[in-house]
């Protein structure tokens, strides 16, 4: 992505946070830990916790790369582990295990406390580790330009309104994708994600051999 135009640098950052965020599969996990809410109340929790994801990224995406120098990490170090993190992120997609996720136990809690808009929902399931790596490799890639920066930001800002439009319609969305139809979205968007995270690693490591070299 180094050296992309502004629309370029969108388009890229839209699809990597919009398979990463995965908003489809995100709506189904909300409303399965959702199942005595009304409406009203899944609204209000859907708004808050996109509000409280998109901060929480956007902050990540502001600071990011200051953050690195501040903790004496390089781009190749952080880009070999974003895309181990990312191809993680993407075995629990494909296998349907998601360790990255919530716990079985950290869901039973959210269910009993009712509102789930910050945790689970917000963190980790929106704005979760991978999330959060994605928007510190973009902010990093974008060499300080402050308009590719801006298209970052809008393609956040893009992501997470989809996220919200999909968790507003959770129910509907699951009687349209069925547990087949989500299943197999979910596994796609793995695949993709994968491969973007295997794209990372071998360029921190091309990077990291050259500036050794």
């Amino acid at each position: 992505m180094i050296g992309a135009s502004p629309s370029e640098t969108f388009a890229y950052a839209l699809v990597a946070l919009l398979v990463i965020i995965d908003p489809a599969g995100t709506a189904i996990i909300f409303l399965a830990i959702t199942p005595h809410d009304t409406p009203a109340e899944r609204r209000a929790q859907a708004i808050r916790a996109s509000v409280i994801a998109f901060l929480v990224l956007a902050v990540f995406g502001l600071v990011g790369e200051q953050l690195l120098k501040a903790l004496g990490i390089g781009l190749p170090a952080m880009k070999i582990a974003g895309g181990v993190l990312l191809f993680l992120a993407a075995a629990d997609m494909v296998t349907a295990h998601k360790a990255l996720g919530p716990t079985a136990t950290e869901r039973a809690a959210a269910t009993e406390e009712r509102d789930v808009s910050v945790f689970p929902l917000a963190i980790p399931l929106i704005a979760g580790p991978g999330a959060m790596t994605t928007m510190v490799l973009l902010r990093s890639a974008t060499m300080s330009d402050p308009m590719r920066l801006v298209a970052i930001e809008a393609a956040l800002a893009l992501a997470i309104a989809v996220t919200l439009g999909c968790l507003l319609g959770a129910r509907w969305l699951a009687r349209l994708l069925g547990r087949t139809g989500s299943s197999v979205i979910g596994r796609v968007l793995g695949v993709l994600l994968a491969a973007l995270a295997a794209q990372l690693v071998l360029d921190g490591v091309r990077q990291g051999l050259a500036g050794t070299g």
